[in-house]
Parts: structure tokens; sequence; C-alpha cells
């Protein structure tokens, strides 16, 4: 079977400017990416199927995806947004599952690590909406860093009907200090609920020297937490091209995970990602 991408984006700033931009050292990917950009380079990594992950905390965005994914072979999910707070949570879910291109809707995701209260998660606004997440049969992306995980666990552990995958496995400091991120991890990976994404690495290391063997104790610590069949491989294009190319991030997950046997690197190729997300 073809290697699934469960994480990438697009964006077309004539539509809408992605308000996350800020400052100079963005400028790289301050242009337009659509997924006829992305066809060619996930072809050369063998890559078949991707997950079509939200950028911007705004209603309008979710249909647009939805229609990539009907158009496009490529995309075989989105990860959209609604607002979890929202009275109405419920019907905003029911309204994109039941459009005609609702089947591609596979699961739900906020900026929670922008958001200034590290337990935001906790709310009872956000805990309803998760609850509805859950209800329409959707997942969870959870988008934090190490700060956000005590909240995560918490919120992970009331809500075991709810299938949880945290992005970019928390965005650690990569470079620094393990701890307290490692412990986070763990934690979370006690909850059969739980998966997580190989993805967003390179951007969080340093961007113009980072090698493979920086990467590697992060993604032992996920490995051995989660296990090959709670991990999926994500690339992050096109944030990824402030550090390294698509063929790049395909190339380091798979000097990450050479250690594993063939079964195992299928799993995190695309059989995690076919599972929790209903591919």
């Amino acid at each position: 079977m073809s290697r699934v991408d469960a994480h990438h984006h697009v964006w077309d700033l004539s539509v809408r400017e992605q308000s996350w931009m800020v400052g100079p050292e963005l400028d790289p990917i301050r242009r337009d990416f659509g997924i006829d950009d992305l066809a060619p380079l996930a072809a050369a990594a063998d890559i078949g199927r991707t997950v079509l992950v939200q950028t911007v905390g705004l209603a309008a965005e979710t249909p647009e995806f939805l229609a990539i994914a009907e158009s496009n072979d490529l995309v075989a999910g989105v990860v959209g947004w609604v607002d979890l707070t929202a009275p109405d949570v419920e019907a905003a879910l029911t309204g994109l599952r039941e459009r005609p291109d609702g089947q591609w809707l596979k699961g739900i995701r906020h900026q929670v690590h922008d958001e200034p209260d590290p337990e935001w998660l906790l709310r009872p606004d956000v805990r309803r909406g998760l609850a509805a997440v859950a209800e329409a049969g959707l997942v969870y992306d959870l988008l934090t860093r190490t700060p956000h995980l005590p909240a995560a666990i918490e919120s992970a552990r009331a809500l075991p009907e709810l299938s949880f995958v945290v992005d970019h496995i928390s965005k650690p400091a990569i470079g620094g200090d393990l701890e307290p991120w490692a412990s986070g991890i763990r934690s979370l990976a006690e909850l059969p609920n739980v998966s997580c994404k190989l993805s967003g690495m390179v951007t969080e290391a340093p961007w113009t020297d980072w090698k493979t063997d920086d990467l590697k104790p992060y993604a032992d610590v996920v490995l051995d937490a989660f296990g090959p069949d709670r991990v999926m491989f994500g690339s992050d294009w096109p944030v990824c091209l402030l550090a390294a190319t698509y063929a790049e991030v395909v190339e380091a997950a798979e000097q990450l995970t050479a250690g594993l046997a063939a079964a195992e690197r299928d799993q995190v190729f695309g059989e995690t990602a076919r599972r929790i997300y209903h591919l």
C-alpha cells in the first residue's frame, strides 16, 4: 500500500493572510502553496496519500479543504477547525459532515500552543467541544508545546472515547533538555487513545545546521513511548521548507525509523494514519 504523509498544509494568500506568519524569518514560505506543488514531491518520495491540516482558526477554511480532498486523489482526509467553545459546536460539526464532501473530514484541530492559558484545554466549554468531536466520530489533533502537556494528559484521560493525535511531537526545543518534555510525552503515551505524529522536528531544531542525529533522541522517546502502531509520519510541508526540503524531511524520518522492523516502518509510514484517521 502507498505511504501516507499524515500532516501537511496548503494556503492561498490571495484568499486570506496566514496570521501566524509574523517576522521576516518566515519570508521563504510567504507565498502560495497548493496541492499541485506538493504532488510531484510526494510522488518522488513514494507518498501516495496525505492528510491536509488546518492552518488558521477560521471556519471558512475547512470547507475549502474538503473541496480540495473531493477533487484530488492525493488528499485522503482533512483535519479542519471549528470553534470548540461555541454553544453550537455540535451543529457546526454536523454541518461539515453533512456536506457532499463531508466524508473527507477526519479530525479537528486548534492552535492550543498559541493560547496564553496553558490550561485552555481544561476549560468547561472546551471540554464540551472536545466531547462533541468525539460524538461526531472525529479525531482531535493536539497542537501543543511542553507547558500544555499536563492539560493534554488530563483531557485525554477524561475523554477516553476521543482519539487524540499529538502534532509535531508537541514541539520540544530540539537541542535542549529532553525533560520535562519527555516525561510529559511518556505520560500521554500511557493513555491508549493518544497517538503521535513524527513531524515538525526540523523547524524546532536550528534551521540552518540541523542533523538527523539531533532529532534522534526525540524520535526515540516517541517511538519507545507510543510504539510504531501509534506513531505516524508527517512532513509539515510547506512549513518544513524553512529548514529542509520535502525529500530531506522524508529521508530524516526514514533514518530515524531504520532500526524498526519492516512491518513497524509500514505502520509509521501509513498504517497508523489509515487506522486512526479512518482513511
